[in-house]
């Protein structure tokens, strides 16, 4: 038995004849949704995912599939597994989503489960969006899980090790579905443009170079490309009109037998519509390769993905925050000027604003990828703060100690203290460190850039203030 509370599957019955939805469905609905596959053999993608002999096929094929969740893009397949999985489950299956459903709702249907299963009967409950239920939501499925009440299918764009509890995690197997190829997605709408009974039927010609075209502007994602696809089609016939009404001989096509082109989808679709999401998966995977881009001085990817956060709406003044914290992470002191230029980008976006701050942040990203790399810095604060966190705060020596008073004199603070500006060396060697932390080298320059410079001074001074420090032990 089936039941649905939403749209998804029907109320009750057995499960969904899919080759039936689409007879009924295929006069209205959407081109992507009348070419959704309605077996694994139909699945685009790699064949360890759904191809014959892999997981979920000989899952599919004992009728055991086990709790999981897909994680994957936008139109890479999750909410069509589910479909499989219905279609060929034996199961009592529920189709839910996280965005429209409520956790009462949920936990009255997996009650439901646990007195079908007692009745021998199994259910397998689908959540689409499933990383939109709050922590303490996604407890509510935990004992259900865990006592096989319910086989748990979860769907989502966004990367589970984040937004699921670990308790839920553990409980379940991740399939991850990647954005399918260019390839891929040339062969899926092929076969669409072809299909007499669920596609086009052949109601347009398109050039091989269109398809490679919507291949890339699709950026992986099958509902995008069949979309696109359909809404191109569908509007060849006007756009052939008007151009046979202008000029008869301008074109050999006519409205019966229209011809796609690459000029005819750059016209529809004038700008493309970039995945992302600020507070996402995607994000943190852009901002991740735009540093590490800087870091290996690949000035090209790094004007790339700088480029591909910015023109998807990223606020600029987080890449400017990013971009100050690289200055001082990965250049430090081997290129002082890259601070003061992150800084100075930042002031600049904050002033004339987007597009034109765009250029002020290409400049210094140019700049940053460019320039002499050093982590010195960021170590030496690194096992600075380590030793701050890992051994006792023990007070500074006493000659370096402040007495503004009397009492502290006596206590024998400034004992000893020598004021560098006085002797000849510019340093007395007093020992500044606390008795535990002698001879701590944090800073250890590796000689890029101006650090080179930097290294042989601080080895100089360091060798001087040993000199001192072992003559006034002598004394």
């Amino acid at each position: 038995m089936t039941s649905s509370p939403g749209d998804l599957f029907d109320e009750e019955g057995p499960a969904p004849d899919l080759s039936a939805v689409d007879d009924v469905a295929s006069r209205d609905a959407p081109l992507a949704e009348r070419m959704r596959p309605k077996d694994l053999s139909e699945m685009a993608g790699p064949a360890d995912l759904v191809g014959p002999g892999s997981f979920l096929a000989k899952a599919l094929e004992a009728d055991r599939v086990p709790s999981l969740v897909f994680w994957g893009p936008p139109g890479s397949g999750k909410t069509t597994l589910a479909r499989i999985i219905a279609a060929k489950s034996q199961a009592r299956f529920i189709g839910f989503s996280a965005v429209v459903s409520g956790i009462k709702e949920i936990r009255n249907v997996m009650e439901e489960a646990a007195r079908a299963r007692r009745r021998g009967r199994r259910t397998l409950l689908f959540v689409d969006e499933i990383h939109r239920f709050n922590r303490a939501q996604q407890d509510a499925f935990l004992p259900f899980v865990e006592a096989g009440d319910i086989v748990l299918v979860g769907a989502t764009t966004e990367n589970p090790s984040f937004e699921l509890n670990g308790a839920l995690l553990s409980r379940l197997r991740v399939i991850i579905l990647p954005a399918l190829g260019e390839k891929d997605l040339i062969r899926l709408m092929k076969r669409a443009l072809a299909d007499q009974k669920r596609g086009l039927a052949a109601k347009a010609t398109v050039e091989e170079d269109a398809f490679e075209w919507l291949g890339r502007f699709s950026d992986g994602d099958a509902r995008r490309a069949l979309t696109a696809l359909e809404a191109a089609v569908s509007h060849l016939p006007f756009k052939e009109n008007s151009l046979s009404s202008s000029s008869p001989s301008s074109s050999s096509s006519s409205p019966s037998n229209p011809h796609l082109t690459v000029a005819v989808l750059e016209d529809l679709f004038k700008r493309k519509v970039l995945l992302y999401d600020k507070a996402g998966d995607e994000h943190f995977n852009l901002i991740s390769a735009l540093h590490k881009s800087l870091r290996d001085s690949d000035v090209d990817a790094s004007l790339y993905w700088l480029a591909r956060m910015l023109e998807a709406g990223e606020d600029p003044l987080y890449v400017a925050r990013r971009l100050v914290r690289f200055a001082s992470e990965d250049i430090g002191l081997a290129d002082p000027s890259s601070l003061t230029l992150a800084v100075a980008a930042k002031e600049a976006v904050h002033f004339i604003g987007m597009p034109e701050g765009a250029l002020a942040l290409a400049e210094i990203a140019v700049h940053m990828a460019l320039a002499p790399k050093s982590n010195a810095l960021y170590t030496a604060y690194g096992e600075a703060a380590a030793d701050v966190q890992e051994r006792p705060n023990e007070p500074p020596p006493l000659a370096i100690r402040n007495a503004p008073t009397k009492l502290m004199k006596q206590a024998g603070y400034g004992a000893g203290y020598k004021y560098a500006h006085d002797t000849a060396e510019k340093t007395a060697g007093l020992s500044c460190l606390p008795d535990s932390l002698a001879g701590r080298n944090y800073y250890r320059p590796a000689g890029e850039g101006r650090e080179k410079d930097l290294k042989a001074r601080a080895e100089a001074v360091r060798a001087l203030r040993e000199t001192l420090r072992k003559k006034k032990e002598k004394k």
